[in-house]
């Protein structure tokens, strides 16, 4: 997956760039952080099938099965990450000085996050309302924490360690900030299990804190990606899937202020509560048009580059849980606007979302048996 001998030598991602391996048993050595993206991409087609306005048979028993391999994966992952920690503090640490690899680390906060939405919408069928609450709040405390920490942690490795050269901007360095957003959308959720008064107004506005967090730390970044791309071309073959990380942001965003104004009522006084709402709304609607151009623009680049022989990464993970959030965001304009339009959009995104998802899952799968994802770059 990864080789780093260098920790302040920057290369084109090597994260997501295919290599040649030689053979041999397969080893967590090079199991990098990025391993958390197929956990996120899982847990949002279960989460926002569940939400979906339509009622399909066999869509609900569908995103259950989806939400317990979601969960399965989350400890699979853990596990051999705890095990890459362990036996391989070195390539760890180097991962966490390479420009390339330690954005990715934002994804353990979004993997245990995704988890704990579609355990709380989805599961709780299964396992009951108690256990799934118990384990919603304690992916999410994990979650939010490590979300915080990388926020700050790998921004802080970019302006100190990293050497970030000219033209080396990428979408990945929107991982790290999104994380706080998906808490944000989280949050809204378990605000009705809390006592009434200081703790449901306490998590409202933390939530909105972390909005804000991410979604101006998001506006520092994208600028910086659509320069490199308007004055150094598209990205490689191998790294325009990230194109759609973008995606994240924007959607999660619309998912996160349409949640809050849902939880407001109960949370908040009556003043705000109007205001709340309208907010959902008057951002929700451009921010999802701007969703909508950029998926335009980046499905354009793919489609250009696929042309072109583009291999699979693990990058290619990219078109689910991006795509999933903006599902949950159409979803969530639904609802506030009463426009049968964002139902409609909802479901596309969806059949896109399953159909990215299976080729995705597929063709990870086939590198596993293979040997090949895993297996020591040469």
């Amino acid at each position: 997956m990864v080789t780093v001998v260098q920790p302040r030598h920057v290369s084109p991602e090597p994260a997501l760039v295919p290599v040649v391996v030689h053979p041999g048993l397969p080893s967590v050595r090079h199991l990098g952080p990025n391993w958390y993206a197929p956990v996120m991409g899982t847990a949002a087609v279960a989460s926002a099938g569940a939400a979906l306005p339509v009622e399909a048979p066999g869509l609900r028993a569908a995103c259950t099965g989806v939400w317990a391999l979601s969960a399965v994966l989350l400890a699979l992952v853990l596990a051999a990450r705890t095990a890459h920690w362990v036996n391989h503090r070195d390539q760890a640490r180097a991962h966490l000085l390479d420009p390339a690899v330690a954005p990715f680390y934002g994804c353990l906060s979004m993997a245990l996050l995704a988890v704990g939405v579609a355990t709380l919408t989805v599961g709780r069928t299964v396992i009951g309302e108690g256990p799934a609450l118990t384990a919603a709040f304690v992916l999410y405390g994990a979650g939010t924490a490590v979300g915080l920490v990388a926020a700050v942690v790998v921004p802080y490795l970019m302006v100190v360690r990293h050497r970030i050269t000219p033209g080396s901007a990428s979408p990945v360095w929107l991982l790290p900030v999104v994380a706080p957003m998906v808490s944000a959308a989280f949050g809204p959720l378990l605000v009705p299990y809390l006592p009434p008064g200081q703790w449901r107004e306490s998590l409202l506005l933390a939530s909105y804190a972390m909005f804000g967090l991410s979604l101006l730390a998001t506006l520092l970044i994208l600028p910086v990606v659509f320069t490199r791309l308007v004055h150094h071309g598209p990205l490689p073959l191998a790294l325009t899937p990230v194109l759609f990380l973008v995606l994240g942001p924007l959607g999660q965003s619309t998912t996160a202020v349409n949640k809050l104004a849902d939880a407001a009522p109960g949370a908040i006084d009556a003043p705000y509560v109007t205001g709340l709402g309208a907010l959902a709304v008057v951002y929700g609607v451009p921010v999802m048009g701007f969703a909508l151009l950029w998926l335009a623009l980046a499905a354009a680049m793919v489609l250009r580059a696929a042309r072109r022989g583009m291999p699979f990464t693990m990058g290619w993970w990219a078109f689910t849980f991006p795509v999933g959030t903006c599902v949950t965001g159409a979803e969530s304009l639904a609802r506030h606007t009463g426009l049968v339009a964002y139902d409609w959009l909802a479901v596309a995104l969806y059949t896109f979302l399953v159909a990215a998802w299976a080729v995705a899952g597929a063709l990870t799968l086939r590198g596993l048996l293979r040997r090949e994802l895993l297996a020591a770059p040469r």
